[in-house]
């Protein structure tokens, strides 16, 4: 899932102490005055809808601040009370952390976010035409030479992220018997320049692309179609079409869900009302994306528009 250079994290974190903020009404006086925490991690996405909620909540009078911690270890925060919000969970990777989290009774479920979480192999529209078939994955067994590249000839390149993201990528290639081999591009923004110049040249690509996300609006492609994902594909080998073999199928895909403290509702109940109230529209919220990612557009600015536009519904 989604990681942007360190430096424009930092940078997009530090300027947003100046956001035009919508004037503040009073909290209300039987609420605590403790300060609201909100996770940030390591997608531009997320950090949108992050300052979104921080926003909505501050014009109602409340005092919030962003803490940046790891994905998966951001539920464990919150169930030690360090954490509490936290804007984005995806089903597609959070799944098992989210059900684990929901069994101690310490955090709570406030439903979808909006968007539908999508994470899969992807390729440029022109290369259909390298590899007829496709979206069929059982056009890629034909077609590694076509999406080769010198460290990886005659086999094809997937550029992916690395293995604490969940993709299973190698996984996949050996269950599937596909003439792949899996590289780790290192960064987000190393593997969407890659992405962009590939194909400014049309260029041979396949790689690792989600949606929430700018990609799918700026550029024309498709996602291949594996085999359906469910549960016994990743755990039981006699699961799929490789009966010896875990992970012949594509990724799971699923809801992006919205959790907070399970004492934000009697400690801060109308803060908890805009939380639990939150929506935000999939391809709205791949527009935000693309504004900071490829415009250019201070990440502040971009939230303090959707804000002005979206205060009504809160």
């Amino acid at each position: 899932m989604r990681v942007q250079s360190l430096l424009k994290t930092l940078a997009v974190c530090g300027v947003l102490g100046g956001l035009p903020a919508l004037a503040p009404t009073p909290a209300r006086a039987d609420e605590s005055k403790d300060t609201i925490i909100i996770a940030l991690h390591d997608w531009t996405g997320q950090h949108i809808t992050s300052h979104i909620t921080g926003e909505l909540l501050k014009a109602k009078g409340y005092k919030v601040d962003y803490v940046t911690i790891d994905y998966l270890t951001g539920l464990t925060a919150m169930e030690n009370g360090d954490i509490t919000f936290m804007s984005e969970l995806w089903a597609t990777t959070a799944g098992d952390a989210m059900k684990a989290s929901d069994a101690t009774g310490k955090t709570e479920n406030l439903g979808p976010l909006g968007p539908s979480a999508k994470e899969e192999w992807w390729y440029p529209l022109y290369m259909k035409e390298k590899c007829p078939g496709l979206p069929d994955w059982k056009a890629l067994l034909k077609c590694g030479e076509a999406f080769s590249a010198p460290e990886t000839a005659p086999k094809g390149r997937y550029l992916g992220m690395e293995a604490t993201w969940g993709g299973h990528d190698p996984e996949r290639i050996e269950a599937l018997g596909l003439p792949f081999v899996a590289v780790d591009a290192g960064t987000e923004a190393a593997m969407f320049a890659e992405l962009k110049s590939a194909y400014e040249r049309k260029a041979p690509i396949l790689l690792w692309v989600y949606s929430p996300h700018w990609v799918p609006s700026v550029f024309e492609g498709e996602w291949v179609q594996f085999p359906e994902y469910e549960a016994a594909c990743y755990t039981d080998p006699k699961w799929g079409i490789n009966p010896d073999k875990a992970y012949d199928c594509g990724k799971p895909h699923g809801e992006i869900f919205k959790y907070t403290s399970a004492e934000t509702k009697k400690k801060w109940p109308g803060a908890y009302e805009v939380m639990k109230k939150l929506k935000v529209d999939g391809p709205e919220l791949n527009l935000m994306v693309k504004e900071v990612d490829v415009d250019g557009k201070p990440l502040d600015e971009v939230v303090a528009a959707y804000v002005t536009k979206h205060k009504g519904e809160y």
